[in-house]
C-alpha cells in the first residue's frame, strides 16, 4: 500500500509555478515563502516530482531518490542519453586521460585563457560534422541557446519566435530587445503575418526568426524549407536550435536539419551536449567566422563564463567520434527501434502518443491532479519518466515525458508500459474516490442544514 495514500488536501492538487512566478509585497526575500509551503504540501502527500536524483549512473535501469529523501529503482526513462554514450567505456576513459593531462577545470572565460587543445579540436570536429560551419562552444546548452539572441539583437530589432521555444531563447530575446513576437506553434500563416506587419512598419532593423528542430514537450518540427522562405521574403535571419535530434536522429546523425535537406537554411544553430554527447556544454554555429568571433566578445554568456573544461570537451569529442561512426549509425538504428515499438505498445494499451517519433514520447495523462497522482503511482510501481505540467505545457494537458535510450530493450519497453498504464487506473481511481468522498462529505453537509432549517 502506498504510504501516501490518505485524503489529499485540494490545494496539493491545484495550483501551479505560475502562481508565484511574481510575488507581490515589499518583502522582496520573505514574499516567496508561498512557494515552499505549496512545495512542502505536495512533498508531504508523495505529489513533488521534481528535483530527484540518481543513486547509481544514468542507465536503462537505475537507482534514486526522492528530494524527501525517499529511495526508489525502476526503469529509467527520465534521463537525456539518447545513444547510451554517458557510461560508453571509451568516453568514460577519454575523461580520465584529460583529468590526468589537465585537471578538472578550465579556470577560465574562453575569452581569455579558458581555452584547450581539446576544446579547440572539439571547434574543428564539430565544424567538420556541420560542413563546416563556425564553431562558438558554451559552458552550458542553455548558455548558448541565451547567447545565440542576446549576442546579435539589439534594442530596435525584432524576434519573432514559436510560442513554445525554449526558455533560453525566450529569456535571451528579453535581455536583448522589447520587440518581442510570438506565433502560434508551427503555424506558418502566423508567422508570415508576425512579418508582414512588422516590416510594414520598419524596414531598416534585424528581424531575428526563431524555432527548433524537435520541440521537447509535443516531439514535433517544423518546415524548415517554408521558415527559410519566408525568411528570405522579409528579410529576416532564421535561428534553429537542434538540441534533441543532433546526433540521434538520421542516418548521419543531423537531425531534421540532415532529414529536410536544410543544414545551409539556418543562418544561426545552436545546440547541446547534454542530450547525446554525454556532457554538459553547448555551442552556436554560424557560416563565417566573422559572425563567430562577434559572438566571442558580445554574446555574455560566453565571455563571461568559464569554458568548457579539457575534461568535458574530451568527453564530447570522444562521443562525437562515435556519432560519426557506423557504431553511431548502430545506436541511432537501435535507438529508433525502441521509440517505434515503444509508441506502439503504448497505443496497444489504450495510451496516446503525442508527436513524431523521436527520442522523446511524450504520453498524455491529463489535468494536473491526474498527473499528480500518475506520477506518485508510477514511481511506486518501479517506473521512472518525468511529469511536465501546467505551465510548461498548456493547462490540463499534463503528460509524462519518456526519453528513450539506445540501451533499453524490449523487455523494459513492454514493462514499462504495464507500469504505466497501471499507475493511470490507479490514479484515476484515486482521484475518483477523492472528489466522490467530498461529494459526500457536501451532501451531508447539505442534509444537516436542512434538517437544522
Amino acid at each position: 500500500m502506498n504510504k501516501h495514500v490518505a485524503t489529499v488536501p485540494e490545494a496539493a492538487l491545484a495550483g501551479s509555478l505560475r502562481d508565484f512566478r511574481a510575488p507581490e509585497g515589499s518583502d522582496l526575500i520573505g514574499r516567496v515563502a508561498g512557494f515552499y509551503q505549496w512545495q512542502s504540501l505536495r512533498r508531504e502527500h508523495g505529489l513533488w516530482p521534481y528535483a530527484r536524483s540518481t543513486a547509481t549512473a544514468p542507465k536503462a535501469r537505475c537507482d534514486a531518490r526522492s528530494d524527501a529523501g525517499e529511495n526508489f529503482s525502476g526503469i529509467n526513462f527520465a534521463s537525456q542519453d539518447y545513444l547510451s554514450l554517458a557510461s560508453h567505456p571509451a568516453i568514460k576513459q577519454a575523461a580520465i586521460n584529460a583529468i590526468q593531462e589537465f585537471g578538472v577545470h578550465s579556470a577560465g572565460s574562453a575569452a581569455l585563457l579558458g581555452n584547450t587543445s581539446n576544446s579547440l579540436r572539439l571547434e574543428q570536429d564539430l565544424s567538420a560534422f556541420m560542413g563546416g560551419r563556425e564553431i562558438v562552444l558554451y559552458p552550458t546548452g542553455w548558455a548558448a541557446g541565451y547567447g545565440s539572441v542576446q549576442g546579435f539583437v539589439r534594442p530596435n530589432d525584432h524576434v519573432v519566435m514559436d510560442v513554445l521555444a525554449h526558455s533560453c531563447l525566450q529569456e535571451g530575446a528579453k535581455a536583448a530587445t522589447q520587440n518581442i513576437h510570438y506565433h502560434g506553434h508551427l503555424n506558418l500563416e502566423a508567422l508570415t503575418r508576425k512579418l508582414q506587419r512588422i516590416r510594414a512598419n520598419d524596414t531598416q532593423n534585424g528581424i531575428m526568426v526563431v524555432t527548433e528542430s524537435l520541440f521537447s514537450m509535443h516531439s514535433d518540427t517544423p518546415d524548415l524549407g517554408a521558415m527559410r522562405s519566408i525568411c528570405d521574403e522579409f528579410g529576416a535571419s532564421l535561428l534553429v536550435d537542434c538540441a534533441h535530434d543532433l546526433g540521434s536522429i538520421g542516418e548521419d546523425g543531423l537531425g531534421h536539419l540532415g532529414l529536410q535537406g536544410m543544414m545551409d537554411a539556418a543562418d544561426i544553430i545552436i545546440g547541446s551536449f547534454s542530450k547525446t554527447f554525454a556532457s554538459n556544454g553547448g555551442f552556436i554555429a554560424v557560416k563565417d567566422r566573422a559572425t563567430a568571433e562577434y559572438l566571442k566578445y558580445y554574446s555574455a554568456t560566453h565571455t563571461f563564463s568559464n569554458a568548457l573544461s579539457s575534461v568535458q570537451a574530451a568527453t564530447i569529442l570522444a562521443a562525437l567520434e562515435i556519432v560519426r561512426s557506423d557504431e553511431g549509425k548502430a545506436l541511432r538504428r537501435k535507438l529508433m527501434d525502441n521509440i517505434l515499438y515503444l509508441r506502439a505498445q503504448m497505443a496497444k494499451a489504450g495510451l496516446e502518443t503525442l508527436g513524431d517519433p523521436s527520442p522523446i514520447v511524450p504520453v498524455r495523462i491529463g489535468t494536473e491532479a491526474m498527473g499528480r497522482f500518475a506520477s506518485r503511482h508510477l514511481a511506486a510501481l518501479g517506473g521512472i519518466a518525468n511529469l511536465v505540467e501546467y505551465p510548461a505545457v498548456p493547462q490540463g494537458g499534463a503528460r509524462f515525458r519518456f526519453q528513450v535510450m539506445a540501451a533499453h530493450n524490449r523487455a523494459d519497453i513492454d514493462q514499462v508500459v504495464k507500469i504505466l498504464a497501471k499507475a493511470m487506473h490507479d490514479a484515476d481511481l484515486e482521484y475518483r474516490l477523492g472528489h466522490e468522498g467530498e461529494n459526500a462529505d457536501a451532501a451531508r453537509s447539505r442534509t444537516v442544514a436542512t434538517r437544522a432549517a
